[in-house]
């Protein structure tokens, strides 16, 4: 029985499955707050039962456990005039966080 979730999630749209590891970017979090709720769902599914939200579906939610923060891998930025003599180049490391899913609340 195929189980699913689509939610938004840091302005992206994110599909998830139970138990399921994700990186999503930085999810600012209270102290000692371990589980974060998702709850606009755009799309979940149970075995054969389909629901698509307009824009979300009533009553869905996720629940996840959070794992910690990691970073991405480093992005270059490189620019260059040619027969200038310039050029810049500059990194960026996203840090990101480590949810695991726990459940998906389906909607009524």
């Amino acid at each position: 029985m195929e189980q699913f979730a689509i939610i938004h999630a840091s302005g992206k749209q994110v599909r998830v499955e139970p138990n399921q590891v994700i990186d999503i970017e930085r999810v600012r979090l209270k102290e000692k707050q371990k589980e974060v709720t998702f709850d606009k769902v755009l799309v979940t599914r149970k075995g054969d039962s389909l629901q698509v939200g307009q824009p979300y579906v009533k009553g869905a939610s996720v629940i996840c456990e959070y794992l910690g923060e990691i970073k991405d891998v480093k992005k270059v930025i490189f620019k260059m005039r040619r027969r200038k003599n310039y050029r810049r180049k500059k990194g960026h490391r996203q840090i990101l966080s480590q949810l695991r899913v726990k459940e998906i609340q389906y909607g009524a």
